[in-house]
């Protein structure tokens, strides 16, 4: 693949956004719900994930989305705004191609090893910094 200075543009002014966006939800959580619970986050990751959804649905089924608006919305705003709705998208496309164990193993994987490699660097940055 290319460099695409449009491309690169579009990423950035749809992440640009999508972080402000991230914050403005999840501020708003907090004040409105309190912040013994991320809500926030679980809010962004579910809405992340039905967005992504829906836009990559539509512009394979009503419209042709263009790479520009495509690399702004999905992989600019979407995701600067939760990378979770990503996970899902790798998630969804694995299962509907029918590898359904492939599926199952990304999602153990990303999951465990996710959680393991942030307490391990929490555990290497106390040994470090502490």
């Amino acid at each position: 693949m290319q460099f695409s200075p449009v491309l690169f543009a579009c990423i950035g002014l749809g992440g640009a956004l999508g972080a402000m966006a991230r914050y403005g939800v999840t501020s708003f959580m907090g004040v409105t719900f309190g912040t013994g619970f991320p809500w926030g986050t679980l809010t962004v990751n579910i809405a992340g994930s039905f967005l992504i959804g829906l836009l990559i649905e539509i512009g394979a089924l009503k419209w042709s989305f263009g790479p520009e608006m495509r690399a702004f919305m999905i992989t600019g705003f979407l995701g600067a705004f939760t990378t979770f709705s990503t996970f899902s998208l790798d998630f969804a496309t694995l299962y509907d191609r029918g590898n359904l164990a492939l599926a199952a193993i990304y999602v153990a994987v990303s999951v465990g090893l996710g959680i393991i490699g942030f307490f391990g660097a929490m555990i290497l940055a106390r040994g470090v910094f502490q």
